[in-house]
């Protein structure tokens, strides 16, 4: 269960993030286009109202798909950090979408145990698989969540646009 303190001291988000605001997400599944280009998780809030789309690159993508194949022997990259941390009696608490910036989403991981560190801020297409193989509770507002499928749009539409030039036999740098 989340505590009921606000996340708003001493992180350099500039974004005021209330506890009352965080919707729990559930994840869902993983969308994948034809040429593997921006491989998306899926989040899905607990009553299954929104949906947070993140951005994946390639590689989070395939270590996802690949530890959670229920055809295969389980594997994971992350057997070795989950060892550290265990070791460490760290533990992830929970993961909240903090930030866009550009075309990246960011998130913060809270963490238990650790002496000094309550949290650290990564980009969330890193963090992803990590989580998910952790178990580790995600959460995001609906603000968060609408500004991210508006990027995911605009990524797409850019997307979209780079092929076509890219793909047009007059252009100079393609022969």
């Amino acid at each position: 269960m989340l505590d009921q303190t606000s996340f708003q001291v001493d992180f350099p988000e500039n974004v005021k993030i209330k506890t009352k605001d965080l919707m729990r997400l559930i994840p869902f599944g993983l969308s994948l286009a034809p040429d593997m280009n921006r491989p998306l998780l899926l989040l899905k809030s607990e009553n299954g109202e929104h949906t947070l789309p993140v951005a994946l690159n390639p590689l989070e993508a395939g270590v996802t798909l690949t530890q959670f194949n229920k055809a295969t022997v389980p594997t994971t990259p992350h057997r070795v950090s989950e060892a550290i941390l265990a070791s460490l009696d760290v533990k992830i608490d929970k993961c909240v979408f903090v930030e866009i910036k550009g075309h990246f989403q960011y998130v913060r991981l809270y963490l238990k145990g650790h002496p000094n560190m309550k949290s650290m801020k990564f980009r969330a297409d890193e963090a992803m698989s990590l989580c998910l193989h952790l178990n580790v509770g995600f959460y995001a507002t609906l603000e968060f969540m609408n500004a991210s499928r508006a990027m995911n749009m605009q990524a797409e539409i850019i997307n979209k646009d780079m092929k076509a030039l890219l793909q047009d036999k007059g252009h100079g740098y393609i022969q």
